[in-house]
């Protein structure tokens, strides 16, 4: 008779009372269990009306999105502490603002919605900036700020009473220098298919360049370039009264009456026409050399008062408009970008104060000559 191998004792089995069972049950599983138990129609006939999507579970009373009449920041007057008072020495709001506005200032360069701007600056995320915005507890310039509002430079944006430091950079704007040869068009599209300025530029990422004035077909010299708009019209704008000069070579010389005419007024067909000053430049031959300055822009004005008194150009060249002067080492066809400093003087804005805008300011200005992308146009 063979003997059965040893085998460790166990306990004997006892059940569990309900307490046990109850803790030891999975909350989740009674969860899933009430939900469908919910799910199932009681009355016979109730699968008639049935959703499909089994019973919906109410709404909580509290959490993200609650409206609760008794939320301090819901009542009427929670503007009020919005607002503030100007106190000396403000900082960024500390309560209720994340710790990422610590890096503010923020630097931005144009106008932004103001939730962005906020959450970019790390007060809040774009949604509570909006629950706050309609709690009043935003201000921008001393009045209840609005969904979707536009902050700018000058704009101060306050959130609970504490100034939030924003700060805008000034774009500066670019300038070209270019020296226009004879046989080139200002404008974008000729019909004749002539080559025209434009072609000659480097081209823009954002914007486009506007050209400030205009240089007849035939005549050469200082044509500028920008991509402000408010500074093209500055320079080109009558009530401005910007001076342009011209070194002018005629077929003839000028007698004393006719230089008097010149500079008191002489009639054209658009009007009366002066120069502010003229003066000789000499000659050789038949053709002589004169210098004149005009603060006007009409079409060939200068060759037209030259025929009027009855000698007719043979050459005109721009060699200054306004400060801006044709630099001598920029020769025909070839353009320079005008220094950020000097730019922004002549546009009346703010120079920016960084340590790569004086990087830049150090760097020799270079000169580029490009060929003409329509090259086809100039054979």
């Amino acid at each position: 008779m063979s003997r059965k191998p040893n085998r460790p004792l166990r306990p004997p089995t006892k059940k569990k009372s309900d307490a046990i069972e109850i803790l030891d049950r999975d909350p989740r599983a009674d969860r899933r269990a009430a939900r469908d138990e919910e799910a199932q129609p009681s009355a016979p006939d109730a699968h008639l009306n049935a959703d499909p999507r089994g019973a919906r579970r109410a709404r909580p009373e509290s959490g993200r999105g609650s409206r609760r009449p008794d939320d301090p920041a819901r009542r009427a007057d929670a503007h009020q502490t919005a607002l503030g008072q100007p106190q000396r020495g403000e900082r960024a709001p500390r309560g209720g603002v994340s710790g990422r506005a610590r890096n503010a200032p923020t630097t931005l360069t144009e106008p932004e919605r103001l939730q962005k701007v906020l959450a970019q600056a790390g007060v809040a995320s774009r949604r509570e900036i909006e629950d706050w915005v309609l709690a009043g507890r935003i201000s921008v310039n001393g009045l209840p700020a609005a969904l979707g509002q536009k902050i700018g430079p000058g704009d101060r944006v306050k959130v609970n009473g504490k100034l939030v430091p924003l700060r805008f950079s000034q774009r500066s704007p670019r300038v070209l220098i270019y020296h226009k040869p004879e046989g080139e068009i200002v404008s974008r599209d000729d019909p004749e298919g002539r080559p025209t300025v434009f072609e000659r530029l480097p081209l823009l990422r954002k914007g486009r360049w506007l050209a400030v004035g205009r240089l007849d077909f035939n005549t050469s010299g200082l044509l500028l370039f920008t991509n402000d708009g408010d500074l093209a019209n500055r320079l080109m704008h009558p009530r401005y009264e910007l001076e342009r000069e011209y070194a002018v070579r005629v077929l003839g010389e000028l007698t004393e009456e006719q230089a008097q005419s010149l500079c008191e007024g002489i009639q054209l067909e658009d009007g009366l026409a002066k120069f502010n000053q003229l003066r000789a430049e000499g000659g050789e031959g038949a053709n002589h050399w004169y210098r004149v300055t005009i603060s006007e822009g009409r079409n060939r004005e200068v060759r037209r008062m030259f025929e009027a008194v009855g000698l007719t150009v043979s050459r005109l060249m721009r060699v200054r408009y306004g400060s801006v002067e044709l630099p001598a080492r920029l020769k025909r066809g070839m353009w320079m970008e005008m220094p950020e400093a000097d730019a922004c003087r002549l546009a009346g804005v703010p120079v920016p104060q960084s340590r790569e805008s004086d990087e830049r300011a150090k760097r020799p200005v270079k000169l580029h000559r490009t060929q003409p992308r329509g090259g086809a146009k100039e054979r």
